[in-house]
Order: structure tokens, then C-alpha cells, then sequence
């Protein structure tokens, strides 16, 4: 029963990746306007897509929690390499419990915003508090996927909970998703909130996380059900 909610708590993440894609996209269409867009088009979009948008925010309300089973099986198998709960599962579990929130509160803004008729103006600045909490928290991830990646590279375990390609992937990744928090200064350009660098590429780190971390989640609970199990040897750690 143990290994099966581990594994249950991985595919989570998946449900989660699969959610938020339709929510934000197929449901709701919430493609980032370009901070530079009139007043009147952001009005028109809101008109347009009242109901969509606010189903989009019920259903990340429904399926965005499901992130912390997630959250915390990765802590989980972290903490096989620091030998209890340590300094870098804590960080990971203490900076993934911003994900649900970091997708939820600025879904909130843009419902308000589509909730009922309100002055032109308050949905700008509705809108523009929407993708700049969106995007801008992203960095937050930084933290998050860097203490995973190094928590990869300190394994000295014979048989380590994940490869260590692993660990180098996931600081690149890591590297990715800072240029986020350069939306507050730029208007225009890649760092703004619909550009290359604090959407874009994000975007696609993202996604490649996610796939990565749930493959090398199953493995490395497959793994602790083997050392359960007596099939493989459960190794000290001597993670330095």
C-alpha cells in the first residue's frame, strides 16, 4: 500500500501538467497579451471568454492541490539520501507548497476581473496583477528544482536514488525559470511577461521537468520497494 500511494502521489504531478494545460489554454485561453495591449482589447477579452476563464479557475481549484502529494514523495525520496529529513527536502517541500497557491491566487485576480462588469480600468490592473504574480513568482521555482538537482549530486549511495545526470538537468532547468522575475522592470521585450525569457522558456522548462521528475520519481520508488523487499541492498548514506 506504501509504494502504491507513492505512486499514485507521482502521477499527480502528471494530472496536475495535464489540468493546468487545458485550463489555461483549451478551457480558458488565457494566452499572455502583450503588456502593451489597449484597455479596450483587454475588456473585449474578458467579454469574450467570461465563461471559459472562470471555469478555468474551478477547475485548477479542483486538480492544482493534487500538486502536494507530489511535493512531498519527491521530499520523500530525498530525504532517502540525507537519511531522514534534511536541509534539502525541507527546502524542496517548503518551496513546492507555493505551487498550488502560485497558480490559484492569480486565477482569483483574473476571475475577479471576469466575475462582473467593472470599470475599464480596474481590469487592466487586474490583468496586469494577474500575469505579473504569474510569472514573476516563478522564480520561487529556482530554489525548488536546484535543492533536487544537488540533492542528485551529493548521493554517494551505491545504488543513488537518482542518476546523476539527473542533478546536472535539473540545475539547468532551475537556471531557466529566474529570468521570471525580470517582468516587474520590463515592458516590452523577452524578459516582459509574454516574452522569451520570463514566458517562453519557462514554459518549455516546465514541461520538461515535469516529464523528467515523474520518470525518475517511479524509478526511484521502484527502487525503495526493492531495498523494502530485500532484492537490492539499502546503502548508508554517505552523502557528503
Amino acid at each position: 500500500m506504501k509504494f502504491r500511494l507513492y505512486r499514485w502521489s507521482v502521477w499527480c504531478g502528471a494530472v496536475v501538467a495535464i489540468a493546468a494545460t487545458v485550463s489555461y489554454y483549451v478551457v480558458g485561453q488565457l494566452a499572455p497579451p502583450s503588456p502593451g495591449a489597449s484597455t479596450d482589447s483587454l475588456v473585449a477579452f474578458f467579454q469574450e471568454h467570461h465563461d471559459g476563464i472562470l471555469w478555468a479557475v474551478v477547475l485548477m481549484g479542483i486538480f492544482a492541490p493534487l500538486f502536494y502529494p507530489f511535493a512531498v514523495v519527491t521530499s520523500l525520496q530525498m530525504n532517502r539520501i540525507e537519511g531522514g529529513w534534511g536541509l534539502l527536502s525541507m527546502v524542496q517541500l517548503t518551496t513546492a507548497i507555493v505551487a498550488p497557491t502560485g497558480w490559484i491566487y492569480p486565477l482569483a485576480l483574473v476571475a475577479t476581473a471576469t466575475y462582473r462588469q467593472r470599470p475599464p480600468e480596474i481590469i487592466q490592473m487586474l490583468s496586469d496583477q494577474y500575469w505579473l504574480t504569474y510569472v514573476g513568482v516563478a522564480v520561487i521555482f529556482v530554489l525548488n528544482v536546484a535543492v533536487i538537482g544537488i540533492s542528485a549530486l551529493v548521493d554517494r549511495r551505491e545504488n543513488p536514488v537518482f542518476p546523476r545526470w539527473f542533478g546536472w538537468a535539473n540545475l539547468v532547468l532551475a537556471a531557466g525559470f529566474f529570468p521570471g522575475v525580470f517582468v516587474y522592470v520590463d515592458f516590452d521585450g523577452p524578459f516582459a511577461w509574454n516574452g522569451l525569457f520570463a514566458m517562453v522558456i519557462p514554459s518549455i522548462c516546465f514541461l520538461i521537468w515535469k516529464i523528467m521528475m515523474i520518470w525518475a520519481l517511479l524509478r526511484a520508488v521502484g527502487s525503495e520497494e526493492r531495498e523494502a523487499r530485500g532484492d537490492a541492498p539499502a546503502v548508508a548514506v554517505t552523502a557528503a
